[in-house]
């Protein structure tokens, strides 16, 4: 299985040229064309935020509704995923479709495709198994335990806003190398599994043991506009004024992060990684990072694993400076899902901008190991700025030891981020990362737990997953529901149960209704 060649992402993103003549906005100015998201995170929004520069007569333009209302209840919202409008049709089983799936041969292709690096966007240090772990905790990590949205349970990273948040930088990629593989298994795999197997993979892929994998997640089609991501009109590093209620005092504000959020700005996973507001304070990141863990369902032990264990691969990237990089996929055109392109250089390799941050955290960023820990507990920090600006730790102890993704002859000293700093500094993290300093094999027994959990947290009882690494523990996150002691009514009794209860004196609709939400909630 080969992943798609420059020539083929590039004619992807310039396929609707060919009718540019037709249509009504080609002859406009470019100067309607957005700006890149950092320039507006700088700028703040503006006035015009939330409306289209682009005025249309066509179906759908114009003042709506929801412009001389927008207070309205929104029923939209309740109809977005029906079964009857979906692509496939309202008759589509996926789990009758994955029992047809050859998922051996699926994850050799997975496999095989950590290693094929290709020149459009070649592999960090030949791999991409970081690229891949990234897309996969980025995919399930938007899960809130507080109102259950969120996760990775319905592809929803493929769609805005979450395709073109800055934290989902450069993840466009990620999605287009995985391209070639969906169209080889079709329908028997979804977007929302593959993204998440694929980050299965490639731990496997360096030598991480993982506790297994459990499939089910069906795709939807259109963005979920029923999730509330925050009221902010700014990204990171801004887009944080309304969630704690415009304070700006780091400490005081953290456990005020408003409900059901979990991200300490818009546009981010979980925290900031230079710190609150960029403060470089490992001790306040500690305050954010176990807020936004806990907001997910993750308690301190499950917190450290995963940050420890996922920074035991791959790396960060900011090679060049913010204002080389092009906009977002939502705001380029052209971009047929693509988007962020850089004008530096190659625009990609050693040239890679996605956070801002130049991070290479272990000694084997392609194989597993406890290095990560070791760096942080054996190495003396200092604050210094990279070459895209941002702000990372570097050891002053340092030995050039740390490998550069691309020249294989060029090494570097260990560095940090502010966020993975908080581990060593803050009192209760440091407890429990120290003990693995001398119990490696603890972490990894962790690190598999949690990051089973941060895959499969928003999908239920363990009777829903589907295939054959699902493995039989019970854990008590899943909801487990308990063994049927008697005899179940059949389809038959459940009809003639609710004919009895429709027929029952006195209950209303609203009687109903109540009952059931009350039950439900």
């Amino acid at each position: 299985m080969r992943a798609p060649t420059f020539a083929t992402a590039l004619l992807l993103a310039v396929a609707p040229l060919a009718h540019a003549a037709s249509c009504p906005f080609s002859q406009q100015s470019s100067n309607v064309i957005p700006e890149t998201l950092e320039k507006r995170a700088e700028g703040g929004a503006p006035a015009t935020f939330g409306t289209c520069a682009r005025k249309s007569n066509m179906a759908g333009g114009g003042t709506r509704s929801s412009d001389w209302w927008p207070c309205s209840l929104r029923l939209d919202v309740l109809r977005q995923f029906f079964p009857e409008i979906s692509p496939l049709g309202g008759q589509f089983d996926y789990a009758e479709a994955f029992s047809k799936l050859d998922y051996a041969a699926l994850k050799k292709d997975l496999t095989a495709l950590m290693t094929q690096s290709q020149d459009w966007w070649p592999a960090d240090f030949g791999h991409y198994g970081g690229l891949f772990i990234r897309l996969a905790w980025h995919s399930a990590g938007t899960y809130r335990a507080m109102d259950g949205r969120g996760g990775g349970g319905m592809g929803q990273q493929r769609f805005a806003p979450l395709n073109s948040w800055p934290d989902n930088g450069n993840l466009d990629k990620a999605r287009l190398l995985l391209w070639p593989i969906k169209q080889k298994y079709g329908n028997a795999i979804s977007w929302a599994d593959l993204y998440l197997l694929a980050g299965n993979v490639a731990l496997e892929s360096m030598g991480f043991k993982t506790i297994g994998f459990g499939a089910g997640r069906p795709d939807t089609f259109q963005s979920d506009e029923g999730i509330y991501w925050g009221a902010e009109t700014t990204f990171v590093p801004k887009g944080n004024d309304v969630r704690y209620n415009g304070s700006t005092d780091v400490r005081e504000r953290a456990s005020h992060l408003e409900t059901p959020l979990g991200a300490s700005h818009m546009g981010l996973i979980y925290v900031n990684p230079e710190g609150p507001d960029g403060n470089s304070k490992p001790e306040d990141s500690a305050l954010d990072i176990r807020v936004a863990f806990a907001r997910m369902g993750m308690n301190d032990t499950e917190t450290a694993a995963l940050i420890a264990g996922g920074h035991a691969f791959g790396k960060t990237h900011g090679a060049v400076p913010g204002d080389k990089i092009g906009p977002e996929p939502e705001a380029n055109d052209m971009g047929m899902g693509l988007g962020w392109i850089n004008s530096v250089g190659k625009g990609n390799a050693e040239n890679t901008r996605t956070s801002g941050l130049e991070v290479v955290w272990t000694k084997t960023p392609t194989k597993w190991s406890n290095d990560f820990i070791e760096s942080l507990y054996k190495n003396q920090w200092q604050l210094v700025t990279g070459p895209g600006g941002g702000k990372h730790w570097e050891a002053v102890n340092g030995t050039l030891d740390y490998p550069d993704a691309f020249d294989k002859k060029k090494f570097h000293k260990a560095r940090m981020l502010t966020s993975d700093l908080a581990l060593i500094k803050d009192p209760a993290y440091a407890k429990i990362t120290k003990r693995w300093l001398d119990h490696p094999q603890e972490l990894a027994d962790e690190f598999a737990k949690a990051w089973y959990k941060l895959l499969h947290r928003d999908m239920g009882p363990r009777a829903r997953y589907l295939g054959p690494e699902v493995p039989k523990q019970d854990f008590i996150w899943q909801d487990p529901l308990p063994a049927a002691e008697g005899p179940v009514i059949d389809d038959g009794e459940v009809a003639q149960l609710k004919q009895q209860i429709l027929s029952t004196p006195g209950l209303t609709v609203a009687n109903l209704v109540s009952a059931a939400w009350a039950s439900a909630s």
